[in-house]
C-alpha cells in the first residue's frame, strides 16, 4: 500500500480461545508507507526490503491462543527491530542530540533508520534532519515497543512466564565469506543469542517440529537475534525470546514481492507449529505452578 496517511501503527490481535503464555511479533512485515516518508529510492526497492506478508503466514495465531502484534509501517522508514541509539551519523543532516550506539549495522547504512538499500543504493537524495528521525522513534517506534512490551508483560502476569516468538523473513541469497552472492539453503533460522534469549527446550522444540515437518532449520547462523529478542529474552525471570528467519524462496517471489504457490502449504505448517508451540507453553507454565 502506497502513500498514504497512517492512522494505526499495527495490528494486534488477541487469543481468540484457549489463550496460551505465548505472544508472536512480526516488526518488519509493514506495508502501509507515511507520506513524510520523503525517499528518493524506487519504491520497488523498498518494498523488497520488508520481511513481506510474514503477517499473513501467521493470521491465524490468535485462533490458537496466542498473541500476535505485526508492524504497519515499513522497516526502512523506521525499524523496531534496532535500538532508537543505533543512529546513522552519515544520514545527519545536523548534529544528533542524544546519545550514538555505534554498531555494525549502523555502518553499513541500516540503522534504526536505514540510508541504504543494499551496498550501494541510498533510500534518500538528502540528509535528514536529527527532528525527522526523532519523530519517527518517537511516533512509532517507542509505541511499537510499549505495546509489545504490555502484552508480553500481561500475559506473563497471567502465567508466571512468556514465550515470544520474534517473526521474520530472510532473502534466499546472501552474502559468501568473500562477499559474493550466495544462496542461503537452510529454510529457516533460529536465534537465540547463541543461548541467552530463551530455555533451550523453546529453541529446540520449534527446531525439531520444524525438521519433522521436512524443513532444513539452523541455529545462530547467519542470524542469531537482534533487538527485540535481546530486550524481550530473559529466561531466568522466566521471559523466553526466539527469532525466527523464514527463507523467502519457500513463498515468495522476491523481485515482485509476490506470493508464489508455496505459500499456503508454508501458511498450513507454521499454524500447526503454532499449535504445537501453544500446548507446550501452556505445559511448561502449568508445571512451574
Amino acid at each position: 500500500m502506497r502513500e498514504r496517511s497512517l492512522d494505526d501503527l499495527w495490528t494486534s490481535r488477541e487469543p481468540l480461545s484457549g489463550a496460551a503464555p505465548l505472544v508472536l511479533d512480526s516488526p518488519h512485515s509493514g506495508r502501509v508507507y507515511p507520506e513524510d516518508f520523503g525517499y528518493a529510492a524506487p519504491f520497488e526497492a523498498l518494498r523488497r526490503t520488508e520481511d513481506a506478508y510474514v503477517d499473513r503466514l501467521f493470521e491465524g495465531a490468535a485462533r490458537r491462543g496466542a498473541g500476535f502484534l505485526a508492524a504497519l509501517f515499513p522497516r526502512s522508514y523506521v525499524d523496531p527491530n534496532r535500538h532508537e541509539t543505533e543512529i546513522d551519523p552519515l544520514l545527519l543532516a545536523d548534529p544528533w542530540p542524544g546519545e550514538i550506539r555505534p554498531s555494525e549495522r549502523a555502518e553499513k547504512g541500516l540503522g534504526v533508520v536505514r540510508r541504504l538499500i543494499g551496498p550501494r543504493l541510498a533510500v534518500y537524495d538528502r540528509l535528514l534532519p536529527s527532528a525527522e528521525i526523532l519523530s519517527r522513534i518517537e511516533r512509532y517506534h517507542r509505541p511499537y515497543h510499549e505495546q509489545l512490551q504490555a502484552m508480553l508483560d500481561a500475559t506473563h502476569a497471567r502465567f508466571g512466564q512468556v514465550w515470544h516468538l520474534n517473526c521474520h523473513s530472510m532473502k534466499a541469497m546472501g552474502r559468501g565469506r568473500n562477499g559474493a552472492p550466495a544462496p542461503i539453503r537452510e529454510d529457516f533460522v533460529l536465534g537465540d543469542l547463541d543461548g541467552e534469549s530463551c530455555d533451550p527446550a523453546f529453541r529446540d522444540l520449534v527446531a525439531e517440529e520444524l525438521r519433522a515437518m521436512g524443513y532444513s532449520v539452523a541455529i545462530n547462523a547467519p542470524f542469531r537475534g537482534a533487538e527485540l529478542v535481546t530486550r524481550h529474552g530473559l529466561p531466568a525471570q522466566g521471559r523466553h525470546s526466539l527469532q525466527m528467519e523464514i527463507n523467502r524462496r519457500l513463498y515468495l517471489d522476491e523481485m515482485s514481492v509476490t506470493l508464489h504457490a508455496g505459500f499456503d502449504r508454508l501458511r498450513a505448517d507454521l499454524d500447526r507449529l503454532v499449535a504445537r508451540i501453544v500446548d507446550f507453553t501452556a505445559s511448561e507454565a502449568e508445571a512451574a505452578e
